[in-house]
């Protein structure tokens, strides 16, 4: 095995380690805002692992969407939510015996199907000039659908900055 072989899975696996370690804290924590920043550094992991694997276009829109804008947006809505923070909630779940148990059981099943199939291997294609591509797609074939998300986005923080005022 070539050294730089061995280092790529090395940092895959610390990286899948910090993926999981950010989603276990997102969902152990009780505090609403340390589980976000749970979440951030799962997101932040897979972000990682994306760029191992040499898909820097999906890193850098994990790192600009997920990371920059839905946590963003996750700790806005915790700020604006007071009804959270009052103590007349119950913080214990009486369902979580039965999630745990079809939790386990999906693991079991996709854990199943991972070891048992026969993965082919495929020979790497790489097309260049992906990204330049995608940019024209975007605004030419894809124009409407994009400025109908736009919009969708626009209304959205339209309504963020009514509920914050009231």
């Amino acid at each position: 095995m070539l050294t730089s072989q061995f280092l790529t899975y090395v940092a895959f696996f610390v990286l899948s380690a910090i993926a999981l370690i950010g989603a276990f804290l997102a969902v152990t924590l009780r505090n609403l805002v340390r589980a976000a920043l749970g979440l951030i550094l799962s997101f932040m992991g897979v972000a990682g692992i994306y760029f191992v694997l040499e898909a820097e276009f999906v890193a850098i829109v994990q790192v600009i969407i997920y990371i920059g804008a839905i946590s963003v947006l996750i700790l806005f809505a915790i700020m604006l939510t007071r009804g959270l923070m009052t103590s007349a909630a119950s913080t214990q779940n009486s369902q979580w015996i039965g999630a745990a148990f079809v939790g386990m059981l999906m693991f079991a099943v996709l854990f199943f199907v991972a070891i048992t199939t026969n993965w082919p291997l495929a020979q790497p294609h790489t097309i260049s000039d992906l990204i330049p591509r995608l940019g024209a797609d975007l605004v030419t074939t894809y124009l409407l659908p994009f400025e109908a998300v736009s919009l969708l986005l626009l209304a959205a923080l339209i309504g963020a900055i009514v509920i914050a005022r009231e």
